[in-house]
């Protein structure tokens, strides 16, 4: 069994992401995803765990923080679950990242491009928590680069709590250095009080986030298939070939 473990949310648009992305990865690998939730939302990753022992866990989380290095081992701990690592700091997020980008410039108009792109994470105070989302800039930035030129689109990471520099203070910086047409690049999985946060932070454009992204979907069917290699589990070949 695959599990997803999602953070949880009070916005409903959080669960309809989740769902959407759980759609995805049966399509692509033919095997449904159970969701377990950390706060907020039923049912509790605890309550999946334990109805379904020795499942394998992918936590849908771009950081390496509090949640992944302690919540998580806490809650699996006795049921013969396995996780996975995080999703943060894959390729595949930056590219998704990368295609949510182009989908806000569009937007604003069919040639409209962004002059700089503040990246934004949602920031941890753990050693080691930010560096998805500075793994994310800097792959940002040189598929940038690729497209449009060495140094023309400058890409910087921001977080929206516990680490700096802030999205507001970024957002100054760059616009202090003359850009105009600032693209924030929410390094988020789901809706809610941080894209809120980020749609009123007055940027030219701000992206949508990750979660229901095809690239994120089959990063999860690998995150499962390599967990399920490892244990000498036989994988559907459906999810074999998703990857």
């Amino acid at each position: 069994m695959l599990v997803l473990a999602v953070h949880g949310s009070a916005d409903p648009a959080a669960a309809k992401a989740v769902r959407r992305l759980a759609v995805s990865v049966e399509a692509l690998g033919g095997i449904r995803p159970l969701v377990g939730h950390l706060d907020m939302q039923r049912p509790s990753l605890a309550e999946v765990a334990r109805e379904h022992p020795g499942s394998v866990v992918v936590p849908l989380l771009l950081g390496d923080g509090y949640h992944l290095r302690v919540d998580i081992p806490a809650v699996l701990e006795g049921t013969g679950c396995r996780p996975t690592r995080g999703l943060g700091g894959e390729p595949a997020v930056a590219t998704a990242l990368y295609g949510r980008l182009r989908e806000a410039e569009r937007r604003q108009g069919p040639r409209a491009r962004a002059d700089a792109v503040l990246v934004a994470g949602a920031g941890s105070s753990r050693p080691g928590g930010n560096e998805g989302t500075t793994a994310a800039a800097a792959r940002l930035s040189k598929l940038l680069a690729a497209d449009r030129g060495p140094g023309r689109v400058p890409v910087v990471p921001a977080y929206l709590t516990s680490a700096g520099p802030t999205v507001p203070e970024a957002l100054a910086a760059l616009r202090e250095a003359g850009h105009r047409r600032i693209a924030v690049a929410a390094h988020l999985l789901a809706p809610g009080r941080f894209t809120r946060t980020l749609a009123g932070a007055g940027a030219w454009t701000v992206t949508d986030p990750l979660a229901d992204h095809p690239r994120i979907a089959r990063l999860v069917l690998d995150r499962y298939e390599s967990q399920e290699s490892a244990r000498g589990t036989r994988v559907p070949r459906a999810a074999r070939l998703a990857c």
